[in-house]
């Protein structure tokens, strides 16, 4: 089979991901669509707010009867009635004439402004004194001025956060339809692999990226499936990518995609029919040995087995994955980049993309990066990173205030 251990660009794998496709979807309560991704257009069926709406508490009256005044010279008001929140306003306002409403009340016809009640006084039980001048509809949200009825307030691809599930309970749109949530297998392969809980022998170690990939996928809003530990065994890895791939989304493994004698994984993938290597080995550190596959439209993602080499990939790679399964627009970018500026020479070499660990500094405006040097097997200084920092595959490195972009960890 074609296509492995044959060095390519992040760019040109990054490329390849756009061959998978959003998964189903499901219709659920709107209120319990919190994070969850739209699968269609929302449109409105009505105006938004479907009257005339008071901004404040005060007095809804003609703004050209307030025009020219001041403390000194007040203009006079009668006032004619109340509007009770949530009724039905009968009145329509003469010239002179004034209205009490509450925020959120309904502006009586023949008003165009709401004077505040902080620049009125009562002068007697029906009359007032106002001290402002006021525009046109200040102070007043008009009908459909926030939504129009048939505008796409929504558009598929967006994810559903509090302010969406506002909106939706606005318009009285539920239930809504989401895409379904993708559901990850993650493997932990290795003879010298065992769990957290377990005291490692001499030459055996915890199962540190079980854990960190399990959190990230949580991360996404997606759902972890963790299938087990794979010993390097032939029937053993199988076994378990078959399960995921028969009853998961995605599944990833770590460890077992270098070159060694003991990694299975390659020949695993081709005993499954339908399998297409997108790519094995990226010019890339941390993360060289890097595999991605295609087994029948499921992605397959077999990341380093050192802990940061595999954090590093996954958010590089498995998050842009899980964001295509769920429906993700481009427009909601999950990752947070900030411009920096290089705090020391970040050394590099040209033909690999490097992406370094740092930790941010303010000092006088400015954010400052300084990069947290170690082994790609060490978690405590990915633990210590504030982000990561691109090199470019044909840079030699950044020099001390040369500006970059940090992708927030």
């Amino acid at each position: 089979m074609k296509g492995f251990f044959r060095v390519q660009t992040p760019a040109q794998l990054l490329q390849k991901l756009n061959r998978f496709k959003p998964l189903s979807y499901e219709e659920v309560p709107f209120e319990e669509s919190l994070h969850r991704v739209l699968a269609e257009d929302i449109i409105s069926p009505a105006n938004l707010p479907e009257f005339p709406r008071s901004t404040v508490d005060g007095f809804a009256l003609k703004a050209k009867d307030t025009y020219g005044v001041s403390e000194k010279n007040p203009a006079l008001f009668q006032v004619i009635g109340e509007i009770p929140m949530g009724k039905i306003s009968e009145i329509t306002l003469m010239d002179g004439e004034a209205a009490k409403v509450a925020t959120g009340g309904m502006v009586p016809n023949g008003a165009d402004a709401v004077q505040m009640v902080e620049y009125t006084e009562w002068v007697d039980s029906h009359t007032i004194h106002a001290f402002k001048t006021l525009s046109p509809l200040e102070n007043v949200i008009q009908a459909g001025e926030d939504i129009k009825a048939g505008e796409v307030v929504l558009r598929k691809g967006r994810l559903i956060r509090p302010q969406e599930i506002g909106l939706l309970a606005g318009i009285g749109r539920t239930p809504v339809r989401v895409s379904l949530r993708p559901r990850v297998g993650i493997i932990s392969s290795g003879d010298e692999i065992v769990p957290v809980e377990q005291k490692p022998l001499s030459g055996e170690v915890r199962d540190i990226n079980r854990h960190t990939i399990v959190s990230m996928v949580k991360e996404t809003g997606t759902i972890p499936v963790f299938l087990g530990i794979a010993k390097d065994r032939f029937n053993d890895l199988k076994e378990k990518i078959d399960l995921g791939l028969r009853e998961l989304d995605m599944v990833v493994i770590t460890g077992g995609s270098s070159v060694g004698t003991l990694d299975l994984v390659g020949e695993v993938l081709q005993s499954f029919p339908g399998t297409e290597i997108l790519g094995h080995g990226l010019s890339i550190r941390p993360g060289k040995p890097t595999l991605l596959a295609d087994i029948d439209g499921k992605p397959f993602l077999g990341l380093p087995g050192h802990p940061v080499s595999a954090m590093v990939i996954f958010h590089l790679f498995g998050k842009p994955l899980l964001k295509i399964l769920s429906g993700l627009s481009d427009e909601m970018e999950p990752q947070i980049k900030w411009k920096v500026k290089a705090g020391r020479n970040i050394p590099s070499v040209a033909g690999r993309e490097d992406y370094v660990r740092v930790t941010l500094e303010e000092k006088d405006g400015i954010l400052w990066a300084y990069p947290v040097f170690g082994k790609s097997g060490a978690i405590s200084h990915l633990v210590n990173a504030d982000g990561l920092i691109r090199i470019g595959i044909d840079d030699e490195g950044l020099e001390e205030g040369e500006e970059a972009e940090v992708i927030l960890l």
